[in-house]
């Protein structure tokens, strides 16, 4: 494991010093990132039992000029009054879906590093320091690994995976942090995509600057998985990831994916 982290490490050490010769402002960005500013981007819709725990434990371990900012698409419930009692800026997104609620959000955010983060994933204590890092290291954009709120042994062993830096690994509940140089470079998320946006961008990131999984675990909730049987939503994960490489369309496999669950 330390040969294969010295060899990941020495890498994007080679990358990095790549850019340096081929991008005098990123050089410039890369210089003075203990001071850039994060604003961390939560896309929602109807997350009400869910929103307030996560803002209290953000704005508990950020910088008061992190900002935050929840991107809803139409909830009914209380989530948007929840978050701007916490202080949070809401933005009530038309089109709905995660990749034009999170383009909306990284529009509005002001920060050099944009965080993408999903209502019921927590990051790790220090991950503000974590991340202004990583970016100060020469990377453009990257996640966390991924740990469950079930001791489940599935759970556990899918988690366990994400250490390693393959993009059919890369979960959005891994959460995703992007320069926002880095991010309008690439042209955002697509919002043709309803299923596999995140998987999608992350491939195009790489093409602009390094991509790193950081050490630290985000811990995300097993919900959806207690809702529909962890073996049995695993299974529909894998199917649709392998329909979606095999160029199905997303409406198809939206179609599939709801059928499967329903």
């Amino acid at each position: 494991m330390l040969s294969e982290v010295l060899s990941i490490h020495r890498q994007q050490s080679a990358f990095g010093q790549q850019l340096k010769h081929t991008s005098r402002s990123y050089v410039a960005i890369l210089s003075s990132a203990e001071n850039v500013k994060l604003s961390i981007i939560i896309p929602t819709l109807n997350e009400a039992a869910a929103i307030g725990k996560l803002l209290a434990y953000l704005r508990q371990h950020t910088s008061p000029e992190t900002e935050l900012i929840v991107a809803d698409g139409g909830s009914t419930d209380a989530t948007t009054h929840i978050a701007e009692e916490m202080g949070a800026l809401v933005l009530r997104c038309r089109p709905r879906g995660r990749a034009p609620q999170m383009n909306a959000g990284a529009t509005a955010a002001s920060g050099d590093i944009l965080y993408f983060l999903h209502a019921d994933t927590f990051p790790p204590e220090g991950f503000e320091l974590q991340l202004r890092q990583a970016v100060q290291h020469g990377n453009g954009s990257g996640c966390y690994r991924l740990k469950f709120d079930l001791p489940h042994w599935f759970l556990r062993a899918n988690a366990w995976f994400t250490r390693f830096d393959v993009d059919a690994l890369r979960f959005g509940d891994q959460s995703l942090f992007v320069r926002r140089g880095v991010f309008l470079q690439c042209g955002g998320f697509d919002e043709r995509l309803t299923l596999l946006e995140d998987q999608e961008i992350i491939r195009r990131l790489r093409r602009v600057a390094p991509f790193v999984v950081l050490p630290q675990q985000v811990v995300t909730s097993a919900r959806k998985y207690k809702e529909h049987g962890v073996l049995r939503l695993q299974a529909v994960y894998y199917l649709i990831y392998g329909l979606y490489r095999s160029g199905v369309s997303q409406r198809r496999l939206l179609k599939v994916y709801k059928w499967l669950l329903s």
